[in-house]
């Protein structure tokens, strides 16, 4: 682990600033830490290695206090959490560790195609129709593919579960509370190993700075995600959804 002493403030504010942007997102819409983080910091000069090692390791602990500042604003739904939570682990576990005949390379475009098909409609409903709240009936299988994806493709669960869930009916504040705080369970579970391998040396510099940004937004978001209108919430969470699963088509296919 890096000596705090010696660290110089102003080489760690650039991160300390893309943490906060990415987890306030994150902790308000459900979605988007680890596009907007890898993002930002591959555009920061971060090498693409070392920026997906740092985002995984530091949501290990801003998706902590994200999941207590969603279960301190009441917006944890326990009925969907207990449905969403173990086929995520079960997911999550098993595309750590499976090796699958289709690359990563070749499904990623097909996966952000479609979630900017979901985007879009989210988009459009969100600005059109008024949110009719029912409960959603498709949940384990949505578990399942979003903890395999995270796991697997690098990200996934928020985009996948929220988006899906928001479809099918849910209420957006309690979706945004209940995906957050399951994904800290699953994102322990499946960097548990990718942790131990890097010990000590997954906390550099920049690990440092982004867990600074992201654990001072982490309750912002709880706080934003309890106040935002239903239709307010379907829009914005249709834009991030849209613009991020745009620029990663883009970016996988140049």
């Amino acid at each position: 682990m890096p000596d705090l002493s010696v660290l110089d403030p102003s080489q760690i504010l650039p991160f300390v600033l893309v943490g906060f942007a990415a987890q306030l997102v994150d902790g308000a819409l459900g979605m988007a830490f680890g596009v907007i983080s890898n993002t930002l910091l591959i555009s920061l000069g971060v090498a693409p290695r070392v920026a997906s090692a740092t985002v995984h390791t530091a949501e290990s602990f801003t998706t902590a206090v994200s999941a207590i500042s969603h279960v301190l604003h009441r917006n944890v739904d326990w009925w969907l959490f207990v449905r969403i939570v173990l086929p995520g682990l079960i997911g999550g576990i098993t595309g750590a560790y499976v090796l699958t005949s289709i690359p990563g390379e070749v499904a990623r475009p097909l996966v952000l195609a479609y979630l900017t098909i979901i985007g879009l409609y989210l988009l459009w409903r969100g600005l059109m129709h008024r949110h009719v709240e029912k409960r959603p009936k498709v949940i384990v299988p949505l578990g399942l593919v979003g903890g395999f994806l995270d796991a697997a493709g690098g990200g996934g669960w928020g985009p996948i579960v929220t988006s899906n869930l928001l479809i099918q009916g849910a209420n957006p504040r309690n979706v945004v509370g209940t995906v957050n705080t399951a994904e800290f369970f699953l994102t322990v579970t499946i960097s548990a190993t990718f942790i131990a391998t890097l010990g000590l040396e997954a906390f550099t510099a920049v690990t440092i700075g982004l867990l600074i940004g992201g654990i001072l937004a982490a309750p912002l978001g709880g706080f934003l995600a309890k106040r935002l209108h239903p239709d307010r919430m379907l829009t914005l969470v249709g834009v991030v959804l849209t613009v991020t699963s745009l620029y990663g088509v883009w970016n996988s296919l140049a």
